[in-house]
């Protein structure tokens, strides 16, 4: 566990709240967490209910680095939580020559073909949104 000594004199991290880490430094001396490591320090930063920056300084990590570990883990949750896109398929007997057929996205975002020619293109936007980020 990487612990820091804070003005006072006192430990800022107790080995028993937080999981022991290896202390592994890169050539620039920073700081190297492998991502399962990441993953139980996220979850007990959750658990922890201390703000980010206190619970950074703990483990000796400047908080610009757990910020955005903290982004990336919220990130990918919401990306993870998303329904599904479900593709319908519309099937017309004739091209009616009054042509115009609406279509409702989520998040509200409405698009409205008024030409035959522009179902290709919806099609290409719709596979497009289906691909994460």
């Amino acid at each position: 566990m990487i612990t820091t000594s804070r003005s006072d004199g006192v430990a800022a991290a107790s080995s028993a709240t937080l999981p022991k880490l290896p202390i592994t430094l890169d050539a620039k001396g920073r700081v190297r967490v492998s991502p399962e490591q990441r993953r139980k320090l996220l979850a007990e930063f959750a658990r922890s209910g201390e703000s980010a920056p206190r619970f950074a300084r703990s483990l000796g990590l400047k908080y610009s680095t757990f910020a955005a570990w903290v982004a990336r883990d919220r990130r990918a949750r919401r990306v993870a939580a998303a329904p599904p896109m479900r593709l319908l398929e519309a099937v017309m007997a004739l091209a009616p020559t009054d042509f115009s057929l609406p279509v409702q996205l989520p998040g509200g975002v409405r698009v409205e073909l008024q030409n035959l020619n522009q179902i290709s293109l919806l099609a290409a936007l719709l596979r497009a949104l289906e691909k994460p980020c």
